[in-house]
């Protein structure tokens, strides 16, 4: 039995499963996002927040730890990365590291937010094979993809581009009525329209003559 033994085993040795988060962890923080089941994801997830916890101190043996963690190992977004240098046998010469990127990149976005930096996101597909439920994991600020994170066609972004569109066109049609309209400053009194110059104004003799009652 199993009581009071916290975290997920994955059917795994201790070794295997620290070496699988090691590699899950360099995985997301090279590419900001990755696809994984999703019991794997959600034991990998606090994993990851404490490494950028960790990095966000800043100091050397917050460092240390994270080295001691994932390893020191190479930034590498795929083999035609630019940033890469080999040698003419293809091994790897220079290449940025990605405990830097971690100290330097990804930690100063999480300076002012106290944890809950990775977001799960389910997917409507199953692995092949034996069925396991797919999953997103990704950094909370990498919010590029949106709900198309699964790189299918979405009918709600598209529904929600059309709202925005209309909203901007009903913003931009006010905005050029407003501006047709004459404007007046605030300091300027209203001024009464003077009555026009050729306009008779009847005498007063006259119109009680006009309203005298007249001699049969």
């Amino acid at each position: 039995m199993r009581h009071r033994v916290a975290g997920h085993t994955l059917g795994r040795k201790t070794n295997h499963r620290k070496a699988m988060w090691s590699n899950m962890a360099v995985s997301l923080f090279t590419h900001g996002q990755i696809t994984t089941t999703l019991p794997k994801a959600k034991s990998v997830k606090p994993f990851v927040e404490k490494l950028i916890t960790a990095a966000k101190k800043g100091d050397l043996a917050s460092r240390r730890r994270v080295i001691a963690a994932i390893g020191d190992r190479y930034l590498i977004h795929g083999e035609d990365d630019q940033a890469v240098e080999r040698n003419k046998y293809g091994e790897i010469r220079k290449a940025p590291r990605v405990v830097k990127h971690l100290f330097d990149q990804i930690a100063p976005r999480y300076a002012n937010r106290q944890g809950g930096y990775t977001r799960i996101i389910r997917l409507a597909r199953h692995r092949i094979g034996d069925g396991a439920d797919l999953c997103v994991l990704q950094l909370v600020s990498d919010e590029d993809s949106g709900p198309q994170v699964s790189g299918q066609y979405s009918r709600r972004r598209e529904q929600a581009n059309k709202r925005m569109d209309r909203a901007a066109a009903l913003r931009k049609g006010a905005t050029a009525k407003m501006a047709d309209l004459p404007t007046q400053s605030a300091g300027e009194p209203e001024v009464a329209s003077a009555p026009a110059e050729d306009a008779v104004v009847p005498d007063a003799d006259e119109s009680a003559d006009d309203e005298s009652p007249k001699d049969e």
